[in-house]
């Protein structure tokens, strides 16, 4: 009996080892700088038309080379945002800031912004996420 429960036991190990080795062969990072965000998109929820709203998309480069932003893309003149300029060392965190004005707009919208750099994941690419509601009447 001790023999079959120290056999599953090594067995069970062996499994859960060759589990973690095959997820590092299906997602590994490759050589050169990288840019992981934090989250890949932000719902603001119902807003009134007029409004401004802010999120700032947060990252880190988890490659082994400094990331270096080029630019910054939007799917249109109602995204404006602010990136870091100098390069983001290996392991640092840095953040990307956006602004959506709901001027003129209505609905559900979805925009895309696209992050151009040397990472080997280039472009990476974000997206915010709202639904527009006619402005109240006071």
């Amino acid at each position: 009996m001790k023999k079959y429960l120290l056999t599953l036991v090594v067995l069970l190990s062996l499994s859960m080892a060759a589990s973690a080795q095959d997820a590092e062969l299906l997602d590994p990072t490759p050589p050169g700088p990288f840019i992981k965000f934090s989250e890949m998109s932000h719902d603001f929820g119902d807003i009134e038309q007029g409004d401004r709203v802010e999120y700032t998309f947060e990252f880190t480069n988890t490659g082994d080379a400094p990331v270096v932003i080029s630019n910054v893309l939007t799917t249109c003149g109602c995204t404006a945002s602010s990136w870091p300029r100098e390069p983001i060392v290996p392991g640092a965190s840095s953040k990307i800031e956006v602004t959506f004005n709901s001027t003129g707009k209505i609905g559900h919208q979805n925009k895309v912004i696209t992050i151009m750099s040397n990472a080997t994941n280039n472009p990476e690419r974000v997206k915010i996420v709202t639904n527009i509601l006619p402005k109240a009447d006071s």
